[in-house]
């Protein structure tokens, strides 16, 4: 029998950040919606280091 493991998110809102999404390889599998998402960068994350347009998409965002 298989067993699923739940993914634990370490707060809420999290599927909606970049570093989660890139985890579950949204760069292969959706390229424009990834470019959309970091295109005229204006925050970066304190976390992981990546730049996003919106800071709903990043975990702690800072203003560039």
């Amino acid at each position: 029998m298989l067993w699923k493991k739940k993914i634990e998110m370490p707060h809420d809102g999290h599927s909606g950040h970049l570093c989660y999404m890139v985890n579950m390889r949204i760069n292969e599998t959706n390229f424009q919606e990834f470019k959309e998402l970091v295109r005229d960068a204006k925050y970066i994350c304190k976390n992981c280091g990546r730049a996003a347009a919106d800071k709903e998409s990043l975990c702690r965002p800072v203003k560039l």
